[in-house]
């Protein structure tokens, strides 16, 4: 009797000793589907995060000096007796973008940008003598405006930003951009200016304008600055801007242009094309 006791004690305790192996297999395949599947849907996660930026910047515009308006400079300062005109040299502008990592290396941009007014008014009294008869003008005024928006795509040849780390290294980038521009260029009252239609002046003036495409080639660094998702960037690149059809017409619809020379082929092209440095202070996020 003592005997068949310690047999059924014995197979109870293996039976229940079973039963726990089992559970504690069944526990710990349940613990690894759990783990598997928290750590692929953060990968998921992580994949669907998408980066972007926006960003404020100025930049130095170097304007080549060979120019029209700088031929037509020279040749108005040649009918002023007591006063010259200035060249352009050099312009500056102000400008925001937004940003978005498209792929692992590649970036798409979008912007606008404001040129701080170039040119010159002189105030005071200066004997004007174009070929028309001599005046008297009293606010020598040429300045010129220009804005636009553009985009661009970046490739970066180093240490491109990820959704997850952002930028953690200085990184190297080129790129390519397109933008839109428009121009408005004021002259003062007395311009002996062309009329086209007629070859003969138009007593009255108004605003130049004229819109254009520009292009661009950029080469860039991103340097990570410690505060969270900032950085700061540095940019080499040559603008080509170069408004061929600027023009104002009269009340009698007939174009009116300026020259360099006062003759119907001297017509001024505002040539703003130059290399230009960029300074930009970028924000980095993640959605």
């Amino acid at each position: 009797m003592r005997f068949k006791l310690i047999v059924i004690l014995v197979g109870i305790a293996l039976v229940l000793s079973s039963s726990a192996s089992a559970q504690n297999r069944t526990t710990k395949q349940e613990q690894e589907l759990i783990d598997q599947y928290l750590k692929k849907s953060k990968k998921t996660a992580e994949k669907s995060k998408k980066l972007y930026w926006v960003s404020g910047h100025y930049t130095m515009n170097r304007i080549n000096r060979h120019n029209d308006y700088n031929d037509f400079v020279s040749y108005q300062s040649s009918l002023f007796s007591n006063t010259d005109m200035s060249w352009l040299n050099t312009g500056s502008s102000f400008g925001f973008e937004f940003g978005w990592l498209a792929a692992k290396k590649f970036s798409w941009t979008l912007g606008g940008e404001y040129w701080m007014p170039l040119g010159e008014t002189q105030v005071g009294t200066f004997d004007y003598n174009p070929p028309s008869g001599s005046t008297i003008v009293t606010e020598l005024k040429s300045e010129i405006k220009v804005y636009g928006i553009s985009t661009g795509v970046q490739y970066y040849l180093m240490n491109a930003p990820t959704a997850t780390e952002r930028l953690t290294k200085p990184a190297v980038r080129v790129g390519v951009g397109a933008g839109y521009y428009q121009v408005k260029w004021d002259l003062w009252d007395q311009y002996q200016n062309l009329n086209l239609a007629t070859s003969s002046p138009s007593p009255i003036n108004s605003t130049y304008r004229d819109n254009t495409l520009g292009f661009t080639l950029n080469l860039g660094a991103e340097y990570p600055i410690k505060a969270s998702g900032f950085a700061l960037g540095l940019d080499l690149n040559y603008l080509y801007l170069n408004f061929k059809n600027v023009s104002w017409y009269n009340a009698q619809d007939q174009e009116i242009v300026a020259t360099y020379s006062g003759s119907p082929t001297s017509r001024v092209i505002l040539g703003l094309s130059g290399v230009r440095a960029k300074v930009e202070l970028k924000k980095f996020f993640s959605w």
